[in-house]
């Protein structure tokens, strides 16, 4: 049997390729939406992909089956459970195969057998893997979004992310009755889920990327659960804010993630094109660092760095339905940058400009103001509104006195509720996340001023804090 797994950081997502090495016969397990990406890795095998699926309706990325399955002529398998508004839209339209519990599909000697293992969402499946050609017993689980290492998928998701009221205990009651089936299997299983640390399909995900069952059953907080009641109570407590984008990729991979056809790139842009970008109502990303975004940038524009954040925080800022005008450094990095929104369904990037786009409008160009945290404290005794833009389950432990808690997330809706003429200092952990907020209050005319260090260095200061939870704001 060949085993290799595929992953990406931004997303903390995990696919797989599992193949027969005695007939060549490759199946893909949960694809991004790149199919070179895998056609690459199945080459490199010897492999050919025969068999696409996936483990359930994705919210925190576009699927790539689709995509994956058109481009090599495989065959699609997709969940049929889940019950009606949870079955996929597409699946006639592409000559899915439909994949019920207990059913089974091959590749060579391999065999995976689908388990229904709802919760996390209502369709969900799970693999058993068998290496027909050394044993009938299970090797182990392609688990998806059902069981992390030291984690469980997230049962609110539905609720809070798609909009669907009233689901979550019910959800996390399934989960429970899974994780329940899943103790009847044996130990030695190996799991292979779809995620890893980072990912907001969890609270607590492990950085470790395998794991046992039994060593799960041993360490993961989900299985000391036996009561329902108590398990439904832990998994819904302290769960972090669900991005604004997974509304969108639940719906479009539920309904058939468009199909791209063509690898991703990003259209270089000359200087003449700026003007226009920057009066239409497209939205300009400068995904360069913050340092240098902060020395110069265009008026308007929103500071995303291409870092490992960078999908996650362009899942939440930028709209769907405008054009996307990058400012990078070179055509790499404006590719790369191109290639992680089309994870997410962004899909509208015109182009890009460089520096010498930014150079023919100098006159135009602006930078941004920071301070320490000493002299940010001085200007809050003074009066100045501090916002904190960190999550929820961070502001509790502790922020910087008589700071406004605003998940940076959020800001972009809560713009009214901040003085339009007086400056507002900006704080996060350590200065990265605020410098976003910071771009986000610029573009909207206000003046901001990023804390530098955030919240690390104001602790070492020695600074004034407030903890516990914070006054009951809509923003929060």
């Amino acid at each position: 049997m060949l085993f290799k797994r595929f992953y990406d950081d931004a997303l903390a997502q995990a696919s797989y390729m599992i193949g027969c090495q005695r007939t060549g016969e490759a199946v893909i397990i949960d694809p991004l939406r790149d199919p070179d990406f895998y056609l690459a890795g199945a080459r490199a095998e010897g492999m050919k992909i025969t068999r696409i699926s996936e483990t359930h309706i994705h919210a925190d990325y576009l699927s790539g089956s689709r995509e994956l399955a058109k481009k090599t002529g495989a065959e699609l398998l997709l969940s049929d459970e889940g019950g009606e508004g949870w079955r996929y839209g597409f699946a006639a339209e592409d000559g899915a195969t439909l994949l019920h519990d207990g059913d089974s599909f091959s590749v060579g000697s391999i065999r995976l057998d689908v388990m229904h293992t709802p919760g996390h969402t209502p369709e969900h499946i799970s693999f058993v893997v068998t290496d027909g050609a050394n044993s009938e017993a299970p090797m182990g689980v392609l688990s998806g979004d059902f069981i992390f290492v030291g984690d469980v998928g997230r049962p609110d998701l539905l609720e809070k992310a798609a909009g669907v009221v009233g689901t979550m205990e019910a959800a996390a009651k399934q989960l429970h009755a899974s994780l329940t089936r899943a103790r009847q299997l044996p130990d030695h299983l190996q799991i292979w889920p779809g995620h890893g640390a980072g990912s907001a399909c969890g609270k607590a995900l492990g950085a470790v990327p395998t794991s046992t069952l039994g060593y799960e059953k041993l360490v993961n907080w989900a299985f000391s659960h036996e009561a329902a009641e108590s398990f439904v109570a832990e998994v819904l407590s302290d769960q972090p804010e669900p991005p604004r984008y997974f509304a969108t990729m639940k719906r479009l991979n539920r309904d058939g993630p468009p199909i791209l056809g063509a690898p991703v790139r990003a259209q270089s842009l000359d200087a003449s094109a700026l003007q226009e970008a920057l009066d239409g109502d497209g939205v300009v990303v400068d995904i360069r660092g913050k340092d240098v975004f902060a020395e110069s940038h265009l008026p308007g524009s929103l500071s995303i760095p291409l870092i490992k954040s960078f999908t996650n925080w362009s899942g939440w800022l930028l709209p769907y339905e405008r054009s996307i005008f990058l400012v990078a450094i070179d055509q790499d990095q404006a590719d790369r940058a191109a290639r992680a929104l089309s994870f997410i369904g962004i899909d509208g990037v015109v182009g890009w400009f460089g520096q010498d786009a930014l150079d023919s409008c100098t006159d135009k160009l602006e930078r941004s103001e920071s301070v320490s945290v000493e002299e940010a404290h001085r200007l809050i005794e003074a009066g100045t509104l501090v916002v904190d833009v960190r999550a929820r389950n961070e502001i509790v432990l502790g922020r910087p006195a008589g700071s406004h808690p605003i998940h940076l997330g959020y800001l972009q809706d809560h713009l009214d509720s901040l003085p339009a003429d007086a400056p507002i200092l900006v704080s996060c952990l350590s200065g990265d996340r605020s410098a976003i907020a910071q771009s986000v209050l610029q573009a909207s005319g206000r003046n901001a001023i990023n804390v530098t260090g955030g919240y690390s260095a104001w602790t070492r200061a020695g600074l004034p804090e407030d903890r516990g939870a914070p006054a009951e704001t809509a923003s929060v």
